[in-house]
């Protein structure tokens, strides 16, 4: 038998990042229906779901609240004006707002990590989320940069037109896990400082916090153990 719907909302309410991080990854299997197209509705809709959970990851990682509405809020509503006008630089600017809030969603996520010395599940569950949170942050920053300075991105197919969203996505997560950038290059010195930027970020979050969580666990199974 499958769970009730109020045990579903208990889980959701124990493992928020568990949420967060179900989104993002089925966000990840609607963008290949909809790339190459007017992707602006999805931005939006995306935003207005992803954006308030991220703000409750922040909630309850007993973070600042008030930082976390104060970029969401502006988000949203500029995502919506940039439909309902059709202003490309609204969206750019709720890109910027996107971007610092997923960044500060994502060191919330670290910092509720790497307070005590116990690993629970909703902590595994948080490692992942804050991993896709700064994903998505950089991929909003190429986004910006893109938007700011034309250009700043190339790839193998169609090297003179403006990388897609999901391409620079991809360029995110393959820079972020440290596989390489695979067929998207970074062109402009800006876009060059931000894909360093996020090289850095990558090795810092594996060697800081996955390998704390991997030894901590090890040590707890072995204290089990005995």
């Amino acid at each position: 038998m499958f769970p009730k719907p109020l045990r579903w909302t208990a889980i959701a309410a124990r493992h928020p990042s568990a949420l967060l991080l179900a989104v993002q990854l089925a966000s990840l299997m609607v963008y290949p229906l909809v790339d190459g197209r007017d992707t602006r509705v999805l931005f939006s809709a995306f935003t207005l779901v992803a954006v308030p959970l991220a703000v409750w990851v922040v909630f309850r990682s007993h973070a600042a609240n008030w930082i976390a509405w104060a970029l969401a809020v502006p988000a949203m509503l500029l995502a919506i004006a940039a439909i309902a006008l059709g202003l490309p630089a609204l969206a750019a600017v709720s890109a910027v707002l996107e971007s610092l809030l997923y960044f500060y969603a994502a060191g919330a996520l670290i910092v509720y990590m790497l307070e005590d010395h116990t690993v629970t599940a909703d902590e595994l569950f948080a490692a992942a989320a804050a991993f896709t949170l700064l994903a998505w942050g950089f991929a909003y920053a190429f986004l910006v940069c893109q938007a700011l300075a034309p250009g700043s991105f190339t790839g193998m197919v169609e090297p003179e037109r403006p990388r897609r969203w999901l391409e620079l996505l991809f360029l995110s997560f393959s820079t972020l896990s440290g596989t390489g950038n695979g067929d998207v290059m970074p062109l402009s010195p800006y876009a060059r400082v931000l894909v360093m930027l996020e090289q850095f970020a990558g090795v810092g979050y594996i060697a800081a916090v996955v390998s704390r969580l991997i030894a901590l666990s090890i040590v707890r199974r072995r204290g089990g153990q005995h």
